[in-house]
Parts: C-alpha cells; structure tokens; sequence
C-alpha cells in the first residue's frame, strides 16, 4: 500500500491543478523603509536628492558635528599620548625589569580606557550621519539642511526595487495546491510579465475572509516594473 501513496498523492494534485491558479493582487518593494537619527540636531548638510539612487553605506544626510568631531580630535590625542607611554612602559619592563607589574598594568589600563573614549567618540560622530542601511532610491527626504530634527523623527525614506514582491490572497481551501519556490508568473495592470516564484505561504487562515497570504518574489534589476502597481500571480 505504501507503494502506491505517492502515485495517489500525484494524481489528485494533478486534477487539482487541472486549470491555472490565478491570484489578485498588488507589488511591493523587496525592502521600503523610512530612516531616522537617534540624535537631535540642526541638518547641516544634504548630499542626495529625491529619485537619486544610492549604494550602502553613502551618507544621505548630516546633523550638525563640531563639537563631536572636536572630541573625537580630542580623544585621539588623548589615547595615542596613552599608547606612547603604555608601549614605552612595556619595552622598559621586557628590556630592564626596572618596571613593576603595577605600574605596567596601570599604563595598560589607561591606554585601553582611551582607546574606548575614542570609539565613544567617533561612534558618537558616526550618529550624526543618515548612513543608507542598503542600496536602493530614495523616494521622500522629508526635511532640508536648516531644519531641526528629534530623535528618531523621520527624515528619509529609501527603497529597494532591484526585487519585488507580489503580495496576494488565495482562498484557503485552494492555498494547498501552492507550493513554496513554485514558478509563477506575474502580470501587472500595466501590461508587464514578470517570472517569479512563490517565497511565502501563510501557515494561518484568515478567519474572518477564508483567505490565505501568499507572496512570490521576482527579479526587477531593470526597474520596468513600478512597485505598488495591481498585479495577478498565475500558477500554471
């Protein structure tokens, strides 16, 4: 009997997949977030625009920083005084053993204490930059070089469009006959026919609708495809 399970299961998948599933829906960014500052202050400088695209790691816009790149000038000096003399310390202890451990584990303290101080500072610097987390466009800089800003108020929106999802919902008594990674096609209002394939089914029923969300990832390098359009997936 057991010979026979996978036959079984074949065929009635099979007739259940007799004709296409089709599947309303909309297309969505692969990644769309609105970006902030854990700092306060004055927006000094803007060094991109709305629709410019940018790569990781590009600084989008700059708070005001002189006093954070005074002390970070400040602490830099402090640990490489600090270095000097914990390295001097430790070549006087392995060439004479006139130096006590004490004393040599002080310098070392000292020098490692400001070493810290400095990262402080500089990370403190670092926070008064919007860093892109990822590559992609930017569709909304919210506010200009002037402006005063709260922490974690919104300042840009960045989006990555290079993928995208359709995001429908199936009924949940078909959502079955979906597979993950299964091929698909998608077809925007527009006229566009991507090939995509399914990235997500949920393991839940809606119990108000009956329905089930599904997502299918597709590849937009290109850019032809405008996310937020109305789509359809076509399972064949």
């Amino acid at each position: 009997m057991k010979f026979f399970l996978p036959l079984i299961f074949a065929a009635a998948l099979f007739s259940a997949r007799a004709e296409q599933i089709e599947i309303s829906g909309i297309t969505e960014p692969f990644t769309d977030v609105t970006l902030g500052l854990s700092d306060a202050g004055i927006i000094s400088q803007q060094f991109f625009h709305e629709g410019d695209a940018v790569k990781k790691g590009d600084v989008i816009l700059e708070l005001d920083k002189n006093l954070e790149t005074l002390e970070v000038a400040r602490r830099k000096a402090v640990m490489e005084q600090n270095q000097k003399v914990y390295d001097s310390t430790r070549q006087l202890s392995e060439s004479t053993k006139s130096v006590s451990e004490q004393d040599l584990a002080k310098a070392k303290a000292e020098y490692e204490v400001a070493a810290a101080e400095y990262g402080i500072a500089v990370q403190q610097l670092t926070n008064r930059q919007l860093i892109a987390p990822f590559s992609g466009r930017i569709t909304e800089i919210m506010l200009k070089p002037g402006a005063a800003v709260a922490p974690y108020q919104p300042l840009a929106r960045l989006v990555d469009t290079s993928r995208c999802y359709f995001i429908g919902h199936i009924d949940g008594k078909l959502a079955g006959n979906l597979q993950i990674d299964e091929a698909v096609k998608i077809e925007t209002d527009d006229g566009q026919t991507v090939s995509g394939k399914i990235s997500f089914i949920s393991p839940t029923v809606d119990a108000a609708s009956g329905l089930v969300r599904v997502k299918a990832i597709f590849e937009n390098a290109d850019g032809k495809i405008r996310p937020g359009l109305a789509a359809k997936m076509i399972a064949e």
